[in-house]
């Protein structure tokens, strides 16, 4: 058990041969006088033995010696600081221990070791000490009495302006810092006046007299102050400049608001205006941000685009503009011319910062700051300017000015500081959204000449068709469509994807395609123009591989793909409404019926291009006219927040029961429906509404094998035009009937049957049941035949041959808009 120590006593310097020694008893009585007690309280020892320790102390300390005794017997001794009263009644401070004294066998006794503390170094200090001191203290240090207005003050709060702490006796602190918030702080006063609980820590932010125009920071301490009788009587507090703190605060607050700010997108012009937004107005009143006019396009900006001659002035974009109160709304770009020789151009040519303090009026930067240093009021100080250039990987790509009133103190070389560094960092952000501009710009550019800008017009088909890429950022993808005129007025539908994302798969798309309608121009039933396309991305595939072991790759390319793609065909016939389709890897078309009711088509599904396996095979149906097939890439069918394909198709036949005012609408309302606004991957619909080419518009018949049945074919079409209305075309039309069935009933054997139809063109149709097909040739002068077809080609707008299963079919086009064509 050790002896409590309740004033810190023990740690504290106490000489044991300067202590006066007294004994007590159980009761607190004293027992035992020394020579050293009577020369510290002035008593005899016939006074003091016999007598109550209490006796001897001050009212205060007497009331606590029950509760002393009571420690020393838990305990077994006490330490602590008491008052003890002199013979004279003048009181003594004194340290004292109070340890057990037991004798074996003996009563309890205490002995009591009392030092007055004026002997202990460092105890007694007087006033002049103590003022001495607070006074000199670097910490400005003030009290308040009760109605809070200044009794005393150290010289260090004059740093802060108010006057020297004789001016301030009497007054309260908004007469002495009127550009502080001294509600506030007396608020704090006041509290703790009434709780006597000590405030530690307040910040407050505000202007001193000592800098009218610069925002201080300073941290306020308060403590109450008690009378002897315990008596609130004023307030003690300290104040701490923790300017240079606040302001490096600010400055990180600044930048981590930037970092989070700047470059949200990768819009040029949205990037300039977040600096300016970012910058007003804890750092400027104005911010202008002026690029360079190849930057907002993307380009590269040339390196003698400026020029430093005083007689050359530089146009730029104002592409960000903020001001004090303004709501910062985009400025649209508009041209600010800079003179040559000015603050701006210098910054430009040099890449340096410019710094005034204050700006001349009569010089100003450019028109806008001309007009804004005219709006400011009659007699206040010009601005501060401040410009820094905007550089990223060694090219500046414009200025950012900087412009402060009279309420901001001047820039300093801090202020460049943090604006090279804010501007340094918005600069990175513009150089990424110009470097994206110009290769989205290059990308768009790509994927408009990879997908058909409009469809070609016919009358077999109304179509729509909708594209959405799952790289949003670049709009490319590796999904297409496309619309290709056959002969006899009918078309091919196409819907295909290669597999990947971006710029890679757009370029291997774009092969593919290419090689579709290329085989589109053969006239070959849809299995054999996908035979044909396997066959071409097998060997695609097989010069990728030869490449890519010869020739190292682009970092970050993933090579261009064609393996693995897929494509749907549809042929459809407006004669007869018959379509003939074939898949490769790829979802089967819908359609929509006339009655709006949805149905699938069961489609033989072949493998994907380029992966090998069994033949591809082809499915027919005929559409009643008013029909909508819906031909569509299997991203159309993903669901869930992964890919996943949502093969019952029922999303996608209740999207495609909902009707619409024209096919365009439907179409979007179904990728609307189906399609997040970012999908998973890229999605491709097309729409086609079938016609009918009515009986008045084709005309056909069963002609012998007997040349004198060509005579009969010319004049028959003759008539038939002339029933069309367009006899102009009878002249061409009869050499062309005559060559063509002259050839059928020459070379070929079985039926033949001849046919027109007037639809955008004049299409000539001889079938027969012949497999050769006929070649151009260049007849030589003395050749008695050959010259057939030549001047078939020479009068037609196109030709060409197409096989059946039971025979083939020549065919020549001529324009009904310009028959000289």
């Amino acid at each position: 058990m050790g002896t409590h120590d309740e004033d810190g006593v023990a740690r504290r310097w106490f000489d044991v041969a300067d202590t006066a020694p007294l004994l007590l008893d159980a009761r607190g009585t004293v027992t035992s006088w020394t020579r050293e007690a009577e020369r510290l309280l002035g008593y005899s020892a016939a006074e003091a033995v016999g007598e109550d320790l209490a006796g001897l102390l001050a009212p205060g300390d007497a009331e606590r010696l029950p509760y002393v005794m009571d420690r020393c017997r838990r305990d077994g001794g006490w330490a602590g600081l008491l008052s003890a009263r002199r013979r004279d009644g003048r009181p003594v401070s004194v340290m004292a221990r109070i340890t057990s004294a037991d004798e074996p066998g003996g009563s309890a006794r205490r002995l009591v070791l009392l030092n007055e503390m004026a002997d202990a170094p460092g105890w007694d200090m007087s006033r002049a000490v103590l003022e001495q001191m607070i006074g000199g203290s670097p910490i400005g240090i003030a009290m308040v009495d009760a109605d809070l207005r200044f009794v005393w003050s150290n010289a260090a709060l004059t740093q802060f302006g108010g006057g020297p702490p004789e001016s301030r006796l009497g007054l309260r602190l908004a007469e002495v810092q009127p550009g502080l918030n001294s509600e506030a702080i007396e608020t704090q006063m006041r509290r703790v006046l009434a709780t006597g609980e000590p405030v530690l820590g307040y910040e407050l932010v505000g202007r001193v007299r000592a800098a009218p125009h610069r925002e201080t920071a300073h941290m306020l301490s308060f403590t109450r102050l008690d009378d002897e009788h315990g008596a609130p009587m004023g307030v003690y507090y300290t104040v701490v400049d923790m300017t240079d703190r606040h302001r490096a605060r600010q400055r990180l607050a600044l930048l981590d608001r930037a970092g989070r700010r700047i470059g949200r997108s990768l819009d040029i012009a949205r990037t300039a205006q977040e600096l300016a937004d970012v910058a007003v107005p804890g750092f400027a009143d104005l911010v202008t941000v002026d690029l360079l006019e190849p930057v907002l396009r993307g380009a590269e900006p040339s390196p003698g685009q400026v020029s430093d001659d005083a007689d050359d002035s530089v146009t730029l974009r104002r592409a960000g503009r903020r001001e004090t109160g303004d709501p910062g709304v985009a400025t649209g770009s508009r041209e600010v011319v800079h003179r040559g020789g000015s603050p701006a151009v210098r910054c430009l040519v040099g890449g340096r910062p410019w710094r005034v303090e204050r700006l001349d009026p009569l010089d100003p930067l450019d028109p806008l700051t001309e007009e804004w240093v005219a709006d400011l009021p009659a007699g206040s100080e010009p601005p501060s300017a401040l410009i820094v250039p905007v550089r990223a990987r060694g090219v500046t790509l414009g200025v950012t000015t900087f412009l402060r009133r009279h309420r901001h103190e001047p820039f300093g070389e801090d202020d460049l500081a943090l604006a090279e560094d804010l501007v340094s960092r918005a600069a990175v952000c513009v150089d990424n959204a110009r470097r994206y501009t110009r290769e989205r710009d290059a990308a768009l550019v790509l994927q408009r000449n990879l997908l058909p800008r409009r469809l070609p017009e016919q009358d077999a088909v109304e179509v729509a068709a909708c594209y959405r890429p799952a790289d949003a950022l670049t709009g490319l993808g590796g999904d297409w469509y496309d619309l290709i005129p056959l002969s006899g007025a009918r078309v091919a539908l196409v819907v295909g994807e290669v597999p990947g994302h971006g710029i890679d798969a757009a370029a291997a798309m774009g092969r593919v395609r290419t090689a579709v309608r290329t085989l589109a121009a053969l006239d070959l039933p849809p299995a054999e123009i996908l035979a044909h396309l396997d066959d071409l991305v097998t060997r695609m595939d097989d010069e990728e591989s030869v490449a890519a072991e010869t020739e190292p790759r682009e970092p970050r390319s993933g090579g261009a793909q064609t393996v693995g793609a897929a494509c749907v065909y549809v042929v459809y016939d407006p004669v007869d409404g018959r379509c003939v389709m074939a898949a490769a890897g790829h979802p089967a078309p819908a359609v929509v019926l006339p009655d709006g009711s949805v149905t699938f088509i069961e489609l033989p599904q072949g493998p994907p291009l380029g992966a090998g396996g069994p033949p591809f095979e082809a499915a027919e149906v005929t559409l009643p006219e008013g029909s909508t097939l819906a031909l569509h890439t299997d991203g159309l069918l993903a669901r869930g927040e992964r890919w996943a394909l949502d093969t019952d198709r029922e999303r996608l036949r209740q999207a495609l029961e909902q009707s619409a005012d024209t096919l365009e609408l439907r179409c979007g309302t179904v990728i609307d429906a189906l399609v997040p606004a970012r999908p998973y991957d890229d999605v491709a619909l097309l729409m086609a509404r079938t016609r009918r080419l009515s009986a008045e518009r084709v005309a056909d018949w069963e002609l012998p094998a007997d040349p004198a049945a060509v005579a009969e074919a010319r004049k028959t079409a003759s008539r038939r035009l002339a029933e069309w209305g367009l006899a102009e075309l009878s002249f061409t039309t009869e050499l062309v009937v005559s060559e063509l069935v002259t050839n059928a009933i020459r070379y070929a054997t079985g039926p033949i049957r001849l046919r027109l139809i007037r639809e955008r063109t004049l299409v000539c149709e001889v079938f027969d049941g012949g497999t050769t097909a006929p070649h151009l040739r260049h007849p030589r002068a003395t050749d008695e035949g050959g010259r057939g077809l030549l001047l078939v080609s020479q009068v037609t707008q196109r030709w060409g041959t197409r096989f059946l299963p039971e025979g083939k079919i020549i065919w020549a086009e001529q324009s009904l808009t310009d028959p000289d064509a």
